[in-house]
């Protein structure tokens, strides 16, 4: 498939948007059962959501530039009982809301405690606001995912590894970013958070490993026999009947060498997975380094998730290009 910059930009800043309150939300679940200390609400919560925010809406943004009318983007909404891009265009604003109001919540200083859970934990609205938009955000994950896993005839999507990586490495980049932002605002959990960086970063790359691996060695449906109905045992295509390109020629076929590929794939691999695991390893030993290595360490994996989208997208091989292959 032809990679859209637009769509590459929309997946990776909200999966950083959704990644980074997901780590807020959890060091607040953990302060709660007495296993982190308490954090302010106001220079941690409140601002984390704000940078959150930021990656979600900029995120919505990015998704404007993919479409051809935009007066008709609300459309895209309409097909909700059997589209999952109608149930991600229905999820996205909603969770973008839920973590606007759980920052405004802490904001506010809206924690005063509404009832007492098991006689023993007081819950206030900011966990309840929390709660919420952790489905909201979990939700999003699993629409974004299924956009591409449901797709059966793109046998590289069609997994449930494509679902399980968006959420991980969501996950992943969310978790460093929270680490450089404990270890800017100079709070006590920054070691919590880099452990969580490593720990998803480590379990995504083994995930997206695994999907490397299937798709390798995945057995094409179809072939050139099939795609034009002929049985002939030697078929050679020599053109697509066109002098030029054409939108199937565009549109569906990334146009790059399988040695330009391999290429990004070593790349991505590396920038996403095997340099930020060693940057988080070293801020976590390096105090007076930390906030600059947790930084360098979110910048170099967002502009590997980059590449790595680039190249999801441009991996699946779909069916048309068995006729539309070349220009004569």
């Amino acid at each position: 498939m032809h990679p859209a910059f637009s769509v590459i930009f929309l997946t990776t800043l909200i999966g950083v948007g959704q990644g980074l309150f997901l780590a807020l939300y959890t060091g607040q679940v953990y302060s709660m059962m007495k296993l982190l200390p308490t954090q302010d609400s106001m220079s941690f919560y409140a601002m984390g959501s704000l940078i959150a925010l930021g990656f979600l809406v900029a995120g919505l943004l990015a998704s404007f530039f993919h479409l051809g009318r935009m007066e008709r983007a609300w459309r895209s909404a309409s097909k909700w009982r059997t589209s999952w891009l109608s149930r991600e265009v229905i999820i996205l604003p909603i969770a973008i809301g839920l973590v606007a109001l759980y920052g405004a919540a802490h904001y506010l200083g809206w924690n005063e405690p509404l009832f007492i859970l098991a006689q023993t934990q007081p819950i206030d609205l900011t966990q309840i606001i929390g709660a919420l938009a952790t489905v909201a955000t979990l939700t999003l994950f699993i629409c974004t995912g299924m956009i591409y896993a449901s797709l059966k005839f793109l046998q590289e999507w069609h997994s449930p590894l494509t679902v399980i990586n968006y959420i991980l490495l969501g996950g992943a980049s969310g978790f460093t970013l929270a680490a450089a932002f404990s270890a800017y605002i100079g709070n006590d959990i920054i070691n919590f958070y880099a452990l969580w960086a490593i720990v998803l970063t480590i379990t995504a790359f083994i995930t997206r490993s695994a999907s490397l691996v299937r798709n390798n060695h995945l057995k094409p449906k179809s072939n050139p026999q099939t795609a034009i109905g002929v049985r002939h045992t030697i078929i050679s295509q020599k053109a697509q009947g066109a002098m030029c390109g054409s939108f199937n020629t565009r549109e569906f076929f990334h146009g790059q060498s399988e040695c330009r590929l391999k290429m990004l794939r070593t790349i991505f691999l590396m920038m996403v997975f095997l340099i930020p695991i060693g940057l988080l390893l070293a801020a976590t030993y390096s105090v007076e380094e930390a906030l600059t290595l947790f930084i360098v360490a979110f910048i170099v994996q967002y502009l590997g998730l980059i590449v790595e989208r680039w190249y999801f997208f441009s991996e699946a091989k779909h069916p048309q290009n068995l006729y539309y292959q070349s220009v004569s």
